[in-house]
């Protein structure tokens, strides 16, 4: 029998980066007897003018065969022009090439739910009140790979 007196909880709003990497490393070594190795890899791409700056960008990870978007923004002064669908049209390209079958993602009900539906993305659960009056959705899309 396990003796909780020789542990503590504490909250820690800034916890630091070894730490947070031993829970993660803890994670993957339990999945790893389930599954196989998730072989994550990060998926980013930016949108930069000439001298650099960042205008808007795609941050996300492939996985297990999905790529998971975490984040789409295009800055307010690029918008309209195509930048959104370059880079889902990037990142989907990308992940195909590393084997991956399927793509999820989360949107608010003030951003880009039609953009991405305009995309082929469908959505598969909600949260209500997420941020407080607002909805959260989530949406899932095939890639159209099959087995050779």
């Amino acid at each position: 029998m396990s003796d909780s007196n020789n542990y503590t909880l504490k909250l820690e709003t800034k916890a630091n980066k070894a730490d947070k990497q031993a829970v993660e490393d803890g994670l993957l070594a339990y999945n790893l007897r389930f599954v196989p190795d998730p072989d994550f890899k990060e998926l980013n791409i930016f949108i930069r003018d000439k001298a650099g700056n960042i205008a808007g960008g795609l941050l996300g990870a492939t996985y297990w065969g999905w790529l998971y978007v975490s984040i789409l923004w295009v800055g307010d002064h690029v918008q309209g022009r195509g930048f959104g669908s370059q880079l889902m049209t990037m990142a989907e390209t990308e992940a195909r090439k590393r084997g991956c079958r399927h793509v999820h993602l989360d949107t608010l009900d003030f951003q880009a739910l039609p953009f991405y539906e305009k995309l082929g993305y469908t959505i598969f659960g909600e949260l209500d009140d997420l941020p407080p009056g607002h909805k959260r959705y989530f949406l899932q899309k095939s890639l159209g790979v099959t087995d050779a």
